[in-house]
């Protein structure tokens, strides 16, 4: 699969750890220290996983090889809805009149959109779409408590979307060389460990110590078993992205793996956690760093429990 276009919307607002001091009591110091986080980004009251999916497509649009109208296959991934009937690839879909694709939503926690992606691929192998457009957005400022000491400092918002195609459509277009999820259900803690009940207290993450470690060893056990499966090594990586859940995540796996920082691309320090469209989120800023040859692996852990990885090759 090769990724013909990317596009990203992330709302102007940031909220810095000190809005939290006078809700919470944590200080500015004791949130950065231990998430990584300074500031995270906040949508408009009017805005929402709709109408941000929209605007990361619009940014994304000057730069796809071919008419939309094209695209046969739209997913929406998030774990934010704002409409769960007429979802972001429903209002795709009729914004830009794209007549024969199919339209679905799909929701994996912070997995959403790697299980998209795969998705995606499932449809191309059956012979049933060659061009995919994957919407990832998230709005957890609609259903985080920011009261909440465990985690209500920890959420932002952001949107992206990724076009998609069983074969190259334009030269240079990077590759999607292989793709791996697998759900962690039947661990311990992990039907409880994060939720969002729309009505039931909203998002929460009550069992925050067992996500961490979760994520510390299987976020570095994808990437590895994804190298082994293609014959790669670490040597040959030069981007790690993981899902934006903690800088501490990323430091301990950066020290498990022996990486160098400078390998490690993110921006939860600015953005906050904003969830399923993080890793999505953090490749579509950086498309221009990538050149001919540079081997990028995204990596991600969700509630419920969740995981996946990809290896993508310029």
């Amino acid at each position: 699969m090769y990724i013909n276009a990317t596009g990203y919307y992330i709302p102007e607002e940031r909220v810095d750890n000190q809005h939290f001091l006078e809700l919470n009591g944590l200080t500015s110091e004791w949130i950065e220290q231990r998430t990584g986080i300074r500031t995270r980004s906040k949508a408009k009251p009017e805005e929402n996983i709709n109408t941000m999916s929209l605007e990361a497509l619009r940014n994304a649009l000057p730069k796809l090889p071919y008419d939309i109208t094209e695209v046969d296959l739209i997913i929406s991934a998030s774990y934010s809805p704002y409409d769960t009937v007429a979802t972001a690839a429903h209002k795709a879909q009729f914004e830009y009149q794209i007549t024969n694709a199919k339209a679905l939503y799909l929701s994996s926690a912070c997995s959403s959109f790697l299980n998209a992606l795969e998705v995606a691929e499932g449809y191309f192998a059956m012979g049933k779409a060659s061009k995919a457009l994957i919407l990832a957005a998230d709005k957890n400022s609609a259903y985080a408590n920011e009261t909440n000491p465990k985690d209500g400092h920890l959420w932002g918002d952001a949107a992206a979307a990724f076009f998609i195609s069983k074969e190259k459509m334009a030269e240079g277009e990077p590759e999607i060389i292989d793709i791996y999820t697998h759900g962690l259900g039947h661990l311990p803690k992990a039907p409880e460990a994060v939720h969002l009940r729309p009505r039931d207290g909203g998002i929460q993450m009550p069992e925050g110590r067992d996500v961490f470690m979760q994520a510390c060893t299987y976020m570095p056990k994808n990437v590895l078993y994804l190298l082994d499966k293609n014959h790669l090594s670490l040597d040959d990586l030069s981007y790690f992205i993981g899902h934006q859940a903690n800088m501490r995540i990323m430091m301990n796996i950066a020290k498990q793996l022996s990486l160098p920082e400078d390998k490690f691309l993110h921006n939860i320090e600015e953005l906050g956690n904003t969830g399923s469209v993080s890793s999505a989120l953090v490749f579509a800023q950086n498309i221009e760093r990538f050149k001919t040859g540079d081997l990028i692996a995204i990596t991600v852990f969700g509630g419920g429990y969740s995981t996946g990885a990809c290896l993508i090759k310029y």
